[in-house]
C-alpha cells in the first residue's frame, strides 16, 4: 500500500512525513526537488496480545509507505504545474494507490502564505485543479489517438477502441465540469478498462488540515467549513497539526501521554492518520498467529479466505483446502486454539467465505 503525500508549498507536507515516518526529512523549501519515503507500521494491539497467547519468535505488524512528493512548480501562468514534475516524481504520483492532501490551515508570521492570506477551501481546490488539468490533458491525448490509429486493426481490436472511447468521452465530460473521476459511476469493466491511466482524479484522497496548535479544539468546525459543497466519492478530510505531532513524538511514551492529555488529545496523529489511510483504501487486516510469529496482513474487506491464502503465498491460493479461522475476541477471551475448537469457536471455511477484520486464519493447503 504506496501513499503519496501531495500540497502546494508551504502547506507543511514534509513535515506531515516526518510525523509518520519519524523522519527527518529538510522541511522549509530546504528539500527543493527531494522525494522522501518512508515505510511505516500500522499500529494494531491485538499483535501483542496474541503474543502473549502464542509467545512468537517475531511480531509482524503491516506497513503503509509514504512518498511525500515535492510540492509542483509554479506554471508561466502563475499556476502550480503538476505536469512539470519531473518524470520520476509524476510516476511516483501516479503509482499511489491513494493521495494524502495536506492543506495549510496555520497562520505563520515565519512562513507567509505565498498567496498572502490563509485559506484552506482555495489551495485545496487549487491542487485539486491541477490534477483535473493533467487528467484531461491524458484523456485528450489518448482521444486523439483513439480517433486516428484506434479506427484500424480487427474487428475486436475497433471495438474495444470504441469502448474504450464512450469512457473517456465520459470522463472528459466530467472533468471539465469540474469533477473528479471519482465521482463517476463506472462499471467493473470500465474500471479495468481505464486502470492504466492511473487517473490522479480517480484515486482515494485523505485531505489532511494542518492546523495550529490553538485551533485544534477547533478542528470539526473547521472540517464542516472545509467540507461544506465540497462532496467527492472517496474522500476523507480531517485535521492534523503536524507541529505538536513531531514534538510528540520525540518525548517518551508516558510524557507523550500528559502532553496529549492536556492538549485533548485521545490518539495521536500517526495512529489516527495511518488507520483513516486503512479505510480510505478499504482495507482490513486479518491475523496469523503460531510459534514462529504473529503477524497482521492487510487485504481488501471484499476478500475471500482464497484471497487471503494468496496474501501470504500464491502456492496456499493454488492448493487451498480450507480455512480455519477463530475471531479475535474469540481467541482472546479462550486463550488458545484448542480451547476455541472445544467451545466450538473455530470454524472450517470454504473459499468462498468472506474474510473479517481480525479473524485469525489457518490456511490448510494441499502441496
Amino acid at each position: 500500500m504506496q501513499i503519496a503525500i501531495v500540497g502546494l508549498a508551504g502547506s507543511g507536507k514534509t513535515t506531515v512525513f516526518n510525523t509518520l515516518t519519524r523522519g527527518h526529512a529538510e522541511t522549509g523549501g530546504f528539500g527543493a526537488l527531494t522525494l522522501n519515503i518512508g515505510v511505516v507500521k500500522v499500529p494494531d494491539e491485538r499483535l501483542g496480545r496474541l503474543a502473549a497467547i502464542f509467545k512468537p519468535k517475531k511480531i509482524v505488524q503491516a506497513v503503509v509507505t509514504y512518498v511525500d512528493l515535492p510540492a509542483p512548480p509554479a506554471s508561466s501562468e502563475g499556476r502550480v504545474g503538476t505536469e512539470e514534475l519531473p518524470a520520476e516524481h509524476l510516476a511516483r504520483l501516479r503509482d499511489a494507490d491513494a493521495l494524502l492532501h495536506v492543506v495549510r490551515a496555520f497562520e505563520s508570521s515565519a512562513v507567509p502564505h505565498a498567496s498572502g492570506s490563509v485559506d484552506a477551501r482555495r489551495d485545496l481546490e487549487q491542487l485539486d485543479l491541477e490534477f483535473a488539468l493533467a487528467d484531461l490533458a491524458m484523456c485528450d491525448r489518448r482521444l486523439q489517438r483513439l480517433q486516428t490509429s484506434g479506427r484500424h486493426g480487427t474487428q475486436v481490436e475497433r471495438e474495444a477502441n470504441e469502448r474504450e472511447e464512450g469512457i473517456l468521452v465520459r470522463l472528459k465530460a466530467a472533468l471539465e465540469a469540474g469533477q473528479a473521476i471519482r465521482d463517476v459511476a463506472l462499471e467493473t469493466d470500465e474500471e479495468k478498462a481505464i486502470r492504466g491511466f492511473r487517473f490522479l482524479t480517480q484515486k482515494p484522497a485523505l485531505v489532511l488540515l494542518n492546523i495550529s496548535e490553538d485551533a485544534i479544539a477547533g478542528g470539526p468546525a473547521l472540517i464542516a467549513k472545509v467540507s461544506d459543497g465540497y462532496a467527492h466519492a472517496h474522500t476523507m478530510i480531517e485535521t492534523l497539526s503536524a507541529k505538536i505531532e513531531m514534538e510528540l513524538g520525540q518525548l517518551e511514551p508516558d510524557e507523550a501521554a500528559v502532553f496529549m492529555e492536556e492538549l485533548g488529545i485521545e490518539e495521536s496523529g500517526l495512529d489516527r492518520v495511518i488507520h483513516l489511510s486503512y479505510r480510505l483504501l478499504g482495507l482490513i487486516s486479518f491475523l496469523t498467529a503460531g510459534p514462529d510469529e504473529v503477524r497482521a496482513w492487510p487485504i481488501p474487506d471484499t476478500s475471500t479466505a482464497v484471497d487471503a491464502a494468496g496474501a501470504i503465498h500464491s502456492d496456499l491460493a493454488k492448493g487451498f483446502i480450507r480455512a480455519e479461522t477463530v475471531a479475535y475476541e474469540d481467541l482472546l477471551t479462550l486463550g488458545s486454539i484448542p480451547e476455541a475448537r472445544k467451545a466450538g469457536r473455530l470454524r472450517s471455511e470454504g473459499r468462498t467465505y468472506k474474510v473479517r477484520d481480525g479473524d485469525v486464519l489457518e490456511i490448510l493447503f494441499s502441496r
